[in-house]
């Protein structure tokens, strides 16, 4: 059985529960796998913290909360900062962050790190709003998780009408510059 703990982190407004129900369902919809999401809020709705949390999974879930996340996605410092001790110890586990906005350095973790520039990528399309597509197309390659193609039809399904063009262009945009960085000698 393959089961991926899944934590995605950052402040209200940057899209942290949309990326979690569109990893969730790219799994459940797309790639025959099951999933289960949570979210969590801090008081405010925008500029507090926030977090999703994604189980997927090739059986049945039993239990639907995050122990102890295989992977993390971390989309700004306070976020790094409380979940990346959290996070399973185990050099296999990946860290996927904002790098622009996250700082690893001081944080204790074991997790194999993978950076990326997703809020100037989402600039450079011309909507800063879609970082956390970019980070969803980045988590794609580096997590290994959900194939692409599953991800790419669970974003066209969830972003609003309209927008399909552009949220597609975000995904491709982190997901080519994560098979880039996996490519890259160490």
């Amino acid at each position: 059985m393959t089961v991926s703990e899944i934590k995605i982190g950052g402040f209200g407004g940057q899209g942290v529960i949309l990326t979690g129900l569109i990893i969730g369902r790219a799994a459940a919809i797309y790639d025959n796998k099951y999933s289960t999401m949570t979210q969590a809020f801090g008081p405010e709705a925008r500029g507090s913290a926030c977090s999703s949390q994604v189980i997927v999974s090739d059986e049945k879930i039993l239990y639907p909360y995050v122990a102890a996340p295989d992977i993390l996605v971390v989309m700004s410092k306070d976020a790094a900062a409380r979940f990346v001790p959290e996070m399973k110890q185990d050099p296999r586990a990946v860290i996927c962050y904002e790098r622009d906005l996250v700082q690893l350095e001081g944080i204790p973790h074991k997790a194999t790190a993978y950076g990326i520039p997703a809020t100037r990528f989402a600039e450079e399309l011309g909507r800063t709003m879609v970082l956390n597509i970019v980070m969803v197309g980045f988590f794609t390659a580096v997590g290994k998780v959900i194939s692409a193609d599953a991800v790419r039809s669970a974003v066209k399904d969830s972003v609003p009408r309209g927008t399909e063009s552009l949220n597609l262009s975000a995904f491709d945009k982190g997901y080519a510059y994560g098979l880039e960085l996996l490519k890259a000698p160490a």
